[in-house]
């Protein structure tokens, strides 16, 4: 009897064990737990294919282009990077028309099976609308997860080819490139004593809301069906359904990238008309290109050259494509009296040109101070708040002329601090509220802190403290996607590394004992390959961080990092 059991539970295990390697095989996602991937392989597999993609395209193998394209998008690792990416970005939490939001790892494999099908359904957007700075409101679709998935993973393809084919001097939306890069370019072409002296500031209205959708099918490299299903998808607000005609929906992963190619080429225009970089033509016309998404900055030699030349060739430009200039918002200005561009003032005093925060950046900043503490005082995390605001406001704004107005800002905070302690604290002595808000560290005194949730104390973080640092150029023909411009990348990272106190980076690299904390292997400081990372939660504005907080890694292992 006991022998029969035996061969009955044995025959049971082993068609268990066939059915769950079926199962397997039919589909390999759900055989790896998602936890368990090892993402720095599978971005590395993504980038050999895209490194291939900008290879063939620079050789003009449209063909070859074409092939490497489906096959990057069929792969494997290219969909789990798509998932990936949407599950962790800001908006992960945020459903669209059909409610879904994956949080749990069987619904993420779930999905990277999903997308190898080809008969996805594009559901409408749900549209929300956010508030501007002007008072007005801009209209956002949030797309579903699977539609979101499916444009990220169509990115991963469509990027190498945007980057190859890009403007040299456009900054927005670009990997590797910033509003620092933009600006530093600015102050290159303004900052000489024969530079130009008036100034075409442009901004397209409603870029996205606009674009034409027959150019986007004709000069997108996308398969048409597939495009077409996104651009016509439509979108749902007050549950009732409106068609989509033109533009491409401002909340899309793949729009930003659209918008970029459908302006890419102005410059080109320029150039055309008024003479290349180093030609005599340029250097008596002056006629140099900035653009940061759909705003940009025109220079030129006088201002009739840019009202009547400049402007109708971009008009003519931009009409092609379904867009026009604002009227509002371009201006023709002189460099004397000064313009604003991405939060930054832009003036020419005499020979010198000064670039610092703009007045409408500081009083939104201060506003954003002000609300975060009469909103959270008894909240033990107010000063995380204020700090997070501080710090993001400060790094944005630390390689212009900042000292003064960083000294302003916190000179701003402690007197609302103080105000909001009083307030609150009518009956006591001004000795008592500074003795329990206001300490000494160092050699400064008078700093806010508090305790957090835990009870660890938290202090503020004062950007009198930052000092101004030299942005370097980003080269306007590297592309990150090339593997000839592999070494410059790493170069760059090595020179923001060293940048940071070398006592720290060699006290990292003992505690590591010389090996890299992502691959294990040697790190050599010779060889000036190597990053020094701090985490992100404990990121400093100085040199006086702890050294304990970092870790040293190869600068390949840095790169390989997924979406970091």
């Amino acid at each position: 009897m006991w022998c029969l059991i035996t061969r009955t539970l044995e025959f049971l295990a082993k068609e268990a064990k066939c059915m769950t390697a079926n199962q397997a095989d039919a589909n390999p996602c759900i055989t790896e737990n998602w936890k368990s991937i090892d993402w720095i392989q599978t971005r590395r597999d993504v980038r050999r294919l895209q490194a291939r993609i900008v290879k063939a395209f620079k050789r003009k193998d449209y063909l070859k282009v074409k092939d490497l394209r489906r096959l990057l998008i069929r792969s494997l690792s290219a969909r789990r990077l798509a998932v990936y990416r949407v599950t962790t970005n800001k908006g992960s939490k945020t459903a669209g028309a059909d409610g879904q939001v994956w949080k749990t790892s069987r619904s993420k494999e779930q999905a990277v099976k999903d997308l190898a099908r080809k008969d996805i359904q594009e559901l409408p957007l749900r549209r929300v609308s956010i508030p501007k700075k002007n008072g007005k409101k801009r209209p956002l679709g949030i797309p579903t997860m699977i539609s979101r998935s499916r444009q990220a993973l169509y990115l991963l393809s469509l990027d190498p080819i945007a980057e190859a084919k890009a403007d040299s001097r456009s900054y927005g939306f670009r990997v590797g490139r910033r509003a620092a890069d933009a600006i530093s370019y600015l102050h290159k072409l303004l900052s000489r004593k024969n530079s130009a002296q008036w100034i075409l500031e442009g901004d397209i209205r409603s870029c996205f809301d606009e674009i034409n959708h027959q150019w986007i099918e004709k000069n997108i490299p996308i398969e048409e069906k597939v495009l077409r299903k996104w651009l016509k998808a439509g979108y749902i607000k007050n549950n009732r359904l409106y068609p989509t005609d033109k533009g491409s929906p401002q909340g899309g992963i793949i729009s930003p990238v659209i918008a970029n190619m459908t302006l890419d080429g102005m410059e080109k225009v320029l150039y055309e008309t008024f003479g290349y970089p180093g030609s005599r033509k340029i250097r008596e016309t002056k006629v140099h290109l900035c653009r940061y998404a759909d705003d940009f900055v025109i220079t030129g030699s006088s201002k009739a050259l840019l009202e009547e030349k400049v402007k109708p060739l971009i008009e003519s430009f931009l009409r092609e494509r379904g867009l026009e200039l604002s009227r509002e918002k371009t201006l023709i200005t002189h460099i004397s009296k000064g313009f604003d561009f991405l939060g930054q003032n832009i003036c020419k005093h005499g020979d010198k040109l000064l670039i610092k925060p703009s007045k409408q950046s500081i009083s939104s900043v201060k506003q954003k101070l002000k609300d975060t503490i009469q909103r959270m005082w008894h909240s033990p995390r107010m000063l995380v708040k204020l700090n997070a605001i501080t710090r993001g406001w400060c790094n944005y704004h630390r390689y212009i002329n900042h000292t003064k107005t960083f000294k302003s800002l916190e000179k701003y905070m402690y007197e609302t601090l103080w105000r909001k302690a009083k307030r609150e604290h009518p009956m006591k002595s001004r000795k008592w509220i500074k003795n329990k808000y206001f300490h000494k560290y160092g050699n400064r005194d008078w700093i806010f802190t508090s305790k957090d949730e835990k009870g660890n104390i938290q202090k503020q973080i004062l950007p009198s403290s930052i000092l101004v640092k030299r942005y370097y150029l980003i080269r306007g023909e590297a592309n990150p996607y090339d593997n000839d411009w592999k070494y410059y990348y790493e170069d760059r990272y090595t020179h923001e590394c060293n940048r940071i106190n070398r006592e720290t980076i060699y006290k990292t690299w003992e505690r590591q004992k010389g090996k890299c904390s992502k691959c294990g292997e040697e790190i050599s400081l010779d060889q000036k390959r190597y990053h020094l990372h701090f985490p992100k939660d404990n990121v400093a504005l100085d040199k006086k961080t702890p050294w304990q907080q970092a870790h040293i890694l190869h600068t390949s292992c840095l790169k390989s990092r997924v979406f970091r």
